[in-house]
């Protein structure tokens, strides 16, 4: 039995988890290459709006791998990602007309709003508080970039 080329989602899943495993790899190593946090959180809040559970899944998991590479908490990144779709982002929407003004606030809130959040985690349950390098402005500017052609 052939399958229609229609239906190839689930192949199509899989090898983007295994590109983006490698990439995620690939940045932890070089500190050149964005870790792709921002593209992961238009795309978690895409998914979050269409009710597309495969894709949530699939960001899921990337973002437990980007936990993984950082040294972050477990499942940090999504709490945080599904806290400022449900509070934040509607009243961002609701003040800016601007598409590019909600692009990079998108972006800026999911890099520095993360930073703050695992700050904040870090003082509640008594961890080292995490580090914030002079790299971030340059993926800051990368992401941004990037999420203006998603």
């Amino acid at each position: 039995m052939q399958r229609s080329i229609t239906h190839q989602k689930p192949v199509e899943l899989f090898a983007y988890i295994v590109i983006f495993v490698l990439y995620s790899s690939l940045s932890s190593i070089h500190s050149y290459l964005p870790p792709m946090f921002a593209v992961l959180f238009v795309l978690f809040t895409r998914s979050l709006a269409r009710n597309d559970y495969g894709g949530i899944l699939l960001i899921s998991f990337c973002l437990v791998v980007f936990e993984a590479n950082h040294g972050y908490m477990l499942f940090s990144s999504i709490i945080y990602f599904y806290f400022i779709y449900k509070f934040i982002m509607p009243k961002i929407a609701q003040n800016f007309s601007c598409f590019s003004c909600i692009k990079f606030s998108n972006v800026l809130l999911a890099y520095i709003g993360y930073f703050l959040f695992l700050s904040l985690l870090s003082s509640i349950f008594l961890l080292s508080p995490p580090e914030l390098n002079y790299y971030i402005v340059y993926y800051i500017v990368v992401e941004f970039l990037l999420v203006n052609l998603l």
